[in-house]
């Protein structure tokens, strides 16, 4: 019996080394970074230090994309953050939403619209990758996360991209606005402009790379729009915002020097489906993140805004991702077959060839099997001439278990002119040869 005592006594010693241990680690780690004082963390945190040990609380969520938190609250997901969002990026769909339009200082989730006009600038030609900026002093006296250049030293675009992506570069920023706008304050009105026209309708910018300064603020849901803008619309930002390290060259009037970057968003090498996007840390905005990942053809945002600290701002956008990964599937039509032509009525071409206004997506939540997805064709009872190319003259339907799944335009692919009198006389002329 003595022996079967010390056998038990033995084993629940075991346990509770085994179980309470690493608690009791996990809350020294969170006492470290909770007593880091405000002027320690400085007017932009560096990020790379904020996130240093937030690995051991983040790998634990990481896995297989499979959320294992029970469905049975109204938001089904526990969220320590005040402010977050979920969404779908093809789609828009959001998933889940908490205090998603509070208006809160970002930090530098707000480089997200900076890259946001950098590349729209690239794509209407305006400026390179390759064009070389010059900073100015102005640029060069940024404080917070920087990459440290000089007043006078020059960069390619390509190498300033990188900086803000990679390294959250405050000075790399106002270099580029500068370059493309000729000052910081037009180029934040830009920033503005363009919030506005994607329904951005809680944030005010201030300045481009996100500082603390006094009506600097944006919402979740926000953050969520522009981030989705600027991966679908230029999904080359995933090759900068995945490059864990990169070295770039710093040549001025004291010589050539290395410098190395390295990415603020631990989530490049911690979660395998994560493909960006942005990090941000200051003393009012706290801790902030638009997290961008992908898994069999689903594309997720996850924003966290004034999280605590940087392991609660990681943990809650892996949280968020296997919610949205272990939930969501899409349906892609890859097929789009050839439409028949349609017949014009009136028209000096009796027909017209159609072409889809866009490829068909869904996204389910139920779990419903998509192979089961059908598509109809439905024309217009008269389509007249005159018609223009891109007309709408139909649609393709798309039902599910008998229920309509959307629908996609169908749009002329040509014009056609109205038959006049001359048109119909060749036409009358024909039919009598045949």
């Amino acid at each position: 019996m003595k022996r079967f005592l010390a056998v038990v006594l033995g084993s629940a010693l075991l346990l509770q080394s085994v179980y309470i241990a690493p608690v009791n680690v996990y809350a020294e780690e969170n006492a470290e970074e909770e007593n880091v004082s405000e002027e320690e963390r400085g007017e932009n945190l560096t990020e790379e230090d904020a996130i240093e040990d937030a690995g051991e609380s983040t790998a634990g969520e990481i896995g297989d994309g499979k959320s294992s938190v029970p469905e049975e609250s109204k938001a089904e997901i526990e969220i320590s953050a005040p402010s977050a969002i979920l969404i779908e990026s093809s789609t828009g769909t959001v998933i889940y939403e908490k205090d998603a339009d509070t208006a809160r200082p970002p930090a530098s989730v707000t480089k997200v619209m900076t890259l946001l006009l950098i590349f729209d600038a690239l794509e209407s030609g305006a400026i390179s990758l390759e064009d070389e900026v010059t900073t100015s002093e102005y640029a060069a006296s940024m404080g917070g996360s920087q990459v440290f250049l000089e007043a006078g030293e020059v960069q390619t675009v390509d190498t300033l991209i990188k900086c803000i992506s990679v390294a959250s570069a405050n000075d790399a920023c106002v270099a580029m606005a500068e370059y493309i706008c000729g000052n910081e304050e037009e180029f934040v009105r830009r920033m503005n402009e363009r919030a506005a026209g994607l329904g951005m309708k809680n944030t005010n910018f201030v300045n481009c790379n996100g500082l603390d300064a006094d009506g600097h603020v944006t919402s979740a849901r926000d953050i969520a729009l522009m981030s989705r803008e600027l991966i679908t619309k230029y999904p080359q930002i995933h090759d900068y915002c995945m490059i864990w390290m990169e070295n770039i060259t710093h040549t001025t009037d004291k010589g050539t020097s290395e410098f190395g970057l390295t990415n603020t968003n631990k989530l490049v090498r911690q979660y395998e489906y994560a493909t960006g996007l942005k990090t941000g840390s200051t003393g009012e905005a706290k801790f902030c993140v638009s997290a961008t990942a992908e898994k069999n053809g689903v594309e997720l945002i996850a924003v966290i805004m004034a999280a605590e600290n940087s392991k609660e701002r990681f943990s809650d956008a892996v949280k968020l991702l296997n919610y949205g990964f272990g939930k969501c599937q899409i349906y892609t039509d890859d097929e789009m077959e050839a439409i028949p032509p349609v017949r014009v009525e009136g028209g000096v071409e009796e027909e017209a060839d159609v072409e889809y206004a866009e490829q068909f997506t869904y996204l389910d939540m139920t779990g419903a099997n998509l192979n089961q997805m059908e598509k109809k064709v439905e024309f217009k009872e008269e389509i007249k001439a005159p018609l223009k190319k891109g007309d709408v003259v139909g649609q393709a339907v798309y039902t599910l278990d008998g229920t309509e799944a959307g629908s996609v335009d169908l749009l002329a692919a040509e014009d056609v002119e109205k038959a006049g009198f001359l048109d119909y006389l060749m036409k009358a002329a024909a039919e009598l040869r045949l």
